[in-house]
Parts: C-alpha cells; sequence; structure tokens
C-alpha cells in the first residue's frame, strides 16, 4: 500500500477507503469448503440485520452444534459479509460451530450505538432461533476482528448487563479497547504499518457523534467499572500495532477480574493480520488456533 503511493487513507473519502478495503479481501486467498452457506436476516424489535450462516464441513449429524457469532473487522466504517468471509469459514471448520457472521450498520450513516444495538439483537435473535438452523442457542461463542473485536467485547458486557443470552466464550482480535489510550505502542506504531494512529483517528471520528462518547464503555470496555462475570477471554494482540498495549492492558484487566484469559501476543504481525492467510502462514497459524480455542471452550 505505502509503495502504491496512494494518499493517506484518512484523507480519503469514505467511499474511496470502503472500495480499498474490498479490494483487499483478495488477499485473503481461495475461500474454504464449508458444508452450507445461507444468508437470513434477524428481525428484533422491528430492528432488521442481515445474517450469514457458515455450517461447519463435515458436521455428523448428531445433534445442535454451538454457534459463533463474528463481527468483521474495518474501523465501524469499512467491511461487510464479504471482507472477512474466510474467517468465518475457518472459524466454523475448524471450531465445529455454526458461525453467524453480523452485517451491523456502519459510520458515519449510522454512528454510536447503531452497530452494538445490531450485535445485540443478533445475540439475542441466535439465542431465540438457533435451533432454526440446526445450532444450540444456549452455547453462544462471540468473535470479532478489529472493530469486530470491540463490538464482541462491548457485546459480552452488555449480555451481562441486560440479563441476555448466556456467552460461553469471546473471542477478540487486535481489538480497539480504550478510546482514551495514550500507551507506548500508540507512539511506537504511530505510523503503522496498515493502520496508524491519523487513520484511527478518522475512524473514531466518523464512529462517534460526540468526543466524550469515548469514555462509554460501550465504546471503551476497558474502561468499564467491574469487569467480573464476564466470559471467559482469548484476546489476540499483535506486535507492530497502535492498539497492542491496550490489547494487553484489557487481558490484564479482565485477569484481575477473575475472568479466565489467554492472551495470545503474535511477535512480527501487523494490525489486520489475519486477512492476509492467502500468502501468510503466520495469519494461516493463528487463526487455526482461535478455532481451536472455541471447540475447547465448547468442550468439543
Amino acid at each position: 500500500m505505502a509503495e502504491g503511493g496512494a494518499p493517506a487513507p484518512e484523507s480519503r473519502t469514505v467511499a474511496e477507503n470502503r472500495a480499498t478495503a474490498s479490494s483487499l479481501a483478495a488477499l485473503a486467498g481461495a475461500p474454504e469448503p464449508v458444508a452450507g452457506v445461507h444468508s437470513t436476516v434477524a428481525t428484533v424489535d422491528g430492528r432488521r440485520v442481515p445474517l450469514r450462516i457458515y455450517t461447519p464441513a463435515g458436521t455428523p449429524g448428531t445433534g445442535p452444534l454451538p454457534v459463533t457469532l463474528f463481527f468483521h473487522g474495518g474501523g465501524w466504517v469499512l467491511g461487510d459479509l464479504d471482507s472477512q468471509d474466510h474467517i468465518a469459514r475457518s472459524t466454523a471448520n475448524r471450531s465445529g460451530t455454526i458461525v453467524v457472521s453480523v452485517d451491523y450498520r456502519l459510520a458515519p450513516e449510522h454512528r454510536f450505538l447503531a452497530a452494538i444495538e445490531d450485535a445485540y439483537a443478533a445475540l439475542t435473535w441466535v439465542a431465540a432461533h438457533a435451533s432454526d438452523f440446526g445450532g444450540d442457542g444456549r452455547r453462544i461463542a462471540v468473535y470479532g476482528e478489529s472493530a469486530g473485536g470491540n463490538l464482541a467485547a462491548v457485546l459480552a458486557q452488555e449480555a451481562r448487563r441486560r440479563g441476555g443470552p448466556r456467552i460461553t466464550l469471546q473471542v477478540l482480535a487486535y481489538p480497539p479497547v480504550d478510546r482514551f489510550d495514550d500507551s507506548p505502542s500508540m507512539y511506537e506504531n504511530i505510523a503503522g504499518p496498515l493502520l496508524s494512529r491519523p487513520w484511527l483517528e478518522w475512524f473514531w471520528g466518523l464512529y462517534l457523534a460526540t468526543p466524550d462518547e469515548g469514555a462509554d464503555p460501550r465504546v471503551s470496555p476497558a474502561r468499564a467499572v467491574d469487569l467480573t462475570g464476564l466470559p471467559p477471554a482469548v484476546v489476540v494482540t499483535a506486535e507492530h500495532d497502535p492498539l497492542r498495549d491496550q490489547g494487553e492492558r484489557y487481558a490484564r484487566q479482565l485477569a484481575a477480574a477473575g475472568v479466565p484469559v489467554t492472551h495470545l501476543p503474535v511477535p512480527g504481525a501487523t494490525h489486520g493480520f489475519l486477512s492476509f492467510t492467502g500468502s501468510v502462514q503466520l495469519s494461516r497459524d493463528v487463526l487455526d488456533r482461535l478455532g481451536v480455542a472455541v471447540a475447547a471452550a465448547f468442550g468439543d
């Protein structure tokens, strides 16, 4: 991207950045076969949330499968059901769970809280309707990449706060969890690679209506007062990522609150590296490990 000589992403329009994000999907490689893929819409309290449901290959058909609710990345502004189709497919096959990918509303057309409300609607819909597609609504994991990791972390807190469906595991891949983080990794990786601090500020500016919203735990889950009782977590951080230190700190906060946590720091990796599975073995290896972690959470 740097060698291409294109303008800095924070100087480009939303449409231009969305086009670039769509083109990067090619870096994921050929789609991995699964047993089935179909689309549906979750309708909850008048809210309609498009979903894509992936059934893992080799499903024995011996009973309902656990469900993994997946949230794509893209800074709450970019991405869709296609941009990280490869993560959903790999997770379904490695974990043996049915993956439900959520097409939540994007900013700036729909700012905070829209994505979170869509995420919670999808969770409650899956809990109520999982049996319709061979899933077990009592066994649900949430899994998010980048901004999707933020949504997954917030959703785990919201489900506890609202008395919603039980979540068995939260998988957070290099998530932004603190809007006001000013730790060393924000300076070490200020120019990226891939995610720079100026681009990160561009995303925050489009997602939030006012700067004060950054202190809300539904924006910055690391700022929640009480983290006790949250589901076990797997937190992935990348060495060359502005978000590295806040992810590490959130893992420590969860552990201090008595939440079982596996922190997976990935040396040599950049933000977004799980999207490079077409040619980067490290990306494939970590994605496999996360799928196995989901399977282990359900005892499968």
